[in-house]
């Protein structure tokens, strides 16, 4: 096993709940699920799991993973509607430069200030290279 496998799984307190419901890992359990007792957030990771994992990755050596786990922390908690429709105004020329500063600024209030920054990162690139949608 890796150090970073390892690492994850260190039996702290953290270590004791992985769903974003809050449910302990040895309530997740393939029969659980076959009779029905689990729900979506039952099935999704904690924001928590993630910044310690990003924080282990960090450690061992890889900070763009870090990054990536980060943001993702921050993602957590948005619902698969709202996902998607961020996915889909950071495709190429599917958004106006505004739309993009309009998502990373509900992005930051949203509390996800990581995703923010890289939103309007991607926006300034966008600009340069022509990829934003031009109305009219």
């Amino acid at each position: 096993m890796s150090g970073i496998g390892r690492e994850s799984r260190g039996g702290g307190a953290e270590d004791s709940v992985l769903a974003l419901s809050g449910r302990p890992l040895d309530e997740l359990t393939l029969a659980r699920a076959a009779a029905g007792e689990l729900q979506p957030a039952d099935l999704r990771i904690h924001p928590a799991r993630l910044r310690h994992q990003a924080d282990v990755a960090e450690r061992y050596g890889n900070p763009q993973l870090a990054a990536n786990l980060r943001r993702a922390a921050e993602l957590a908690r948005f619902d698969d509607a709202e996902l998607l429709r961020i996915y889909e105004a950071l495709r190429p020329r599917r958004s106006t430069a505004g739309e993009l500063q309009a998502l990373a600024a509900r992005l930051e209030a949203g509390g996800a200030p990581s995703c923010a920054s890289f939103v309007r990162e991607a926006a300034a690139v966008y600009e340069r290279r022509g990829l934003t949608r031009r109305d009219g």
